[in-house]
């Protein structure tokens, strides 16, 4: 029983969980992105396991570990890079989403003077608003990129549902297949088509995948199991492949309303009670810095999360059969967005168990 709140990661799910997801997309190179878990080789190596071929990340800090860490395949940085990252880019990189010719210059001279050669995604904005140039600037960047050398354009891609919630359908994904075709006319060769993220996966299942889109980019999916459309659970995937426990600090028996005048709480809200009279509740050691309180879901369906201070989380456990001691552990399954928190909180414990 853990004395602080840990984090525990069941690698052998996380495994199946990529082969499942592999299972889906046929003829579809998965890049399994791992920047939820800060990197974490541990579960990198799962993912590869499981049939990724690639890893993908957002910070380059989290793709070193993983090259110190020995692991050894092809990474792309899923964030594009400031031009003074140029050369820890191309050192730790082989393949960067782009969509500013100004970056594509700094890889192209850092990959000059390191005497490699770099591959660019040139990122198209089909509507989800977060990055990517509109489709009506890809034909000047193409050419922009291939008068660089020493960088190779390898594909197109896009991003959907991360910022706007704009889902993947025939639509976008269409428009993603035709802008592929123009483009691999204009470059005279064939190149990825990285049609999206996780969200790609019910386009897939509904069968409205172009044929032509040949990468996604999946890392929630594996990870924790669910549909980032719906966050409803993937047919035959873990949802609990992580966990969370937090050690109960205090329970005792309180009013549900609070007594006095009420203001702001610490986080500049204004709260608001429901009057359920006397009611048993525990606090456990974990609180906002750590994780939002709404991401954490107790494994017990008879508890029910109130709230949460920097450091306290406040549960209502009085339909439990018996108050929990002090010192045991709560669980819960936290969402992507608790997920991404408690593997940055420097609080939190992280425990890998069940590799292949």
């Amino acid at each position: 029983m853990p004395a602080r709140a840990t984090v525990t990661v069941d690698l052998g799910k996380i495994t199946e969980n990529a082969r499942r997801v592999r299972e889906f997309l046929p003829g579809v190179d998965v890049v399994a992105v791992t920047k939820v878990t800060c990197g974490a080789p541990e579960v990198a190596r799962a993912m590869l396991a499981g049939g990724a071929t690639a890893i993908g990340d957002s910070r380059l800090e989290n793709i070193e570990r993983m090259h110190a860490a020995g692991i050894e395949v092809p990474f792309w940085l899923l964030r594009a890079t400031p031009p003074a990252l140029a050369t820890d880019t191309v050192r730790l990189v082989d393949v960067s989403l782009a969509s500013e010719i100004v970056s594509v210059e700094a890889l192209a001279a850092a990959a000059r003077a390191a005497g490699v050669r770099h591959g660019i995604i040139a990122m198209v904005d089909l509507g989800d608003l977060r990055e990517g140039m509109l489709p009506a600037e890809l034909p000047d960047f193409l050419d922009a990129v291939a008068a660089l050398g020493d960088t190779d354009l390898v594909g197109i891609g896009t991003s959907l549902t991360c910022y706007g919630g704009v889902v993947p359908d025939e639509h976008n994904l269409g428009e993603l297949a035709r802008l592929a075709h123009v483009a691999e006319e204009r470059v005279g060769h064939p190149m990825l088509v990285s049609g999206g993220m996780s969200s790609s996966i019910d386009s897939a299942l509904a069968g409205h995948l172009p044929p032509s889109v040949n990468n996604l980019r999946i890392g929630e999916s594996i990870i924790l199991g669910v549909s980032t459309v719906t966050r409803d659970p993937l047919p035959g995937l873990h949802t609990d492949a992580i966990t969370l426990e937090a050690p109960v600090i205090e329970c005792k028996v309180k009013p549900s309303m609070p007594i006095g005048v009420i203001a702001q709480d610490a986080f500049g809200s204004v709260p608001v009670f429901e009057d359920r009279g006397e009611r048993r509740r525990a606090i456990c050691a974990i609180g906002r810095q750590d994780a939002p309180p709404t991401g954490l879901r107790p494994l017990d369906r008879r508890i029910e999360v109130l709230g949460a201070s920097s450091d306290h989380l406040l549960l209502d456990v009085d339909d439990l059969p018996e108050p929990p001691a002090i010192g045991q552990t709560i669980g819960f399954v936290p969402t992507y967005a608790a997920t991404l928190a408690l593997f940055t909180s420097p609080y939190v414990g992280k425990v890998f168990v069940g590799a292949e």
